[in-house]
């Protein structure tokens, strides 16, 4: 599959030689106007990241005087289903979809373009915001979209108990020895990938995400074969808080989930691992909602996370990539050996990033996933 980001080493991203997040980098250029209105600024994101509002928001407001509103939601549906919301009613400024979603967004009428005079384009690391990532950032030559964080989903093991073939693969999420913890739309894709690499589809599983004939029929096969294996499901996830559950509290061996996920896991014997087919890579960022009010300060968050210390804020709170430059060297040392740990030069080589999808498709991918969880 082509690749819809430049493909960047981890080890450039995330150095050992790291000093910690508390220190404040180069002081950002704060809009006069943005400190001369309300002071604040209304962010729904992803729940389940303490560091945000430990860590992050205060930085920010420390440096620029804005106060940050957060309302945090378990996933992109539920954060989707309340920007419908508040498109009417208003309430939001900035929200954080990924990136092949926001297309689906703006074409609900949710979406205003961003104003590239108000952010730091320069900030960002090579291939995160320009390039084909660029390309797919924009809509009629407007940027809507710019990246906060990337990352992965592969497996969180069980050390002691997971049975996984050698080497490890998405097919060990069907198999009964193994008790899973896992997404349905992501298990779907799992299974269809699983298969494709078995040369068991009768067409690439890539296909689905361009052709909504293909789609029917590589999904009615994956989740016929995803059907047959159901027994071993412990726990579906569709955020954080419920993915680390499903190991700690209800006894999964093995899942399909978030590097954050393993992160969390990684001193109470659970290990993150890149499938031989290669992990699904994320990359999510900021959109401005049409009716956004607080349109300074909006754009003063978002340049806030472009920058060294903000880039490597966010990217600690999530256990994941940060997206700008300089960043690296603030990271926790610590998040640097996990990722490092998981991704050597050929698990890099096979990451799987997500296609664009439509809003016809997630629709559709959506009608699978309940089909799936009510067999």
């Amino acid at each position: 599959m082509k690749r819809i980001i430049a493909p960047v080493s981890r080890r450039t991203f995330l150095k050992t030689t790291a000093a910690g997040v508390g220190v404040l980098a180069a002081p950002a250029i704060i809009s006069h106007k943005a400190l001369a209105s309300s002071g604040e600024v209304n962010f729904t994101g992803w729940a389940g990241y303490p560091k945000l509002a430990e860590v992050v928001f205060p930085a920010f407001e420390k440096a620029t005087g804005i106060k940050v509103n957060f309302t945090e939601l378990p996933d992109q549906d539920a954060m989707f289903a309340q920007a419908k919301v508040a498109a009417e009613a208003g309430g939001i400024d900035v929200i954080e979809p990924t990136i092949d979603r926001w297309g689906g967004w703006n074409a609900n009428g949710l979406l205003q373009p961003l104003d590239e005079s108000k952010l730091a384009m320069d900030n960002y690391l090579p291939g995160l915001a320009d390039g084909s990532a660029g390309e797919r950032s924009r809509a009629d030559g407007k940027l809507f979209y710019v990246p906060s964080n990337w990352g992965t989903e592969a497996l969180v093991a069980n050390e002691a108990d997971a049975k996984l073939s050698s080497p490890p693969s998405l097919g060990d999420l069907f198999n009964p020895d193994n008790q899973v913890v896992v997404r349905p739309h992501s298990t779907l894709a799992a299974m269809g990938r699983y298969l494709d690499a078995q040369g068991k589809l009768p067409r690439p599983w890539i296909d689905g995400y361009t052709d909504m004939g293909a789609m029917v029929q590589l999904w009615d096969i994956a989740l016929a074969e995803a059907i047959k294996a159901k027994g071993n499901v412990v726990q579906w996830w569709s955020g954080e808080n419920e993915a680390n559950a499903g190991f700690t509290a209800n006894g999964a061996t093995l899942g399909l989930n978030w590097d954050s996920t393993g992160y969390n896991l990684r001193n109470d014997g659970y290990k993150y691992i890149a499938p031989v087919e290669g992990a699904f890579a994320w990359h999510q960022g900021f959109v401005l909602m049409k009716n956004a009010k607080n349109i300074d300060q909006a754009h003063e968050f978002i340049k806030f996370v472009s920058t060294a210390e903000g880039a490597a804020g966010w990217a600690t709170a999530f256990s994941s990539n940060p997206v700008g430059k300089g960043a690296a060297e603030l990271m926790d040392p610590d998040v640097s050996a996990y990722y490092n740990g998981t991704f050597n030069d050929e698990a890099l080589s096979k990451l799987w990033w997500w296609p664009e999808q439509t809003a016809e498709f997630i629709s559709k991918r959506g009608e699978y996933a309940d089909k799936y969880k009510a067999a």
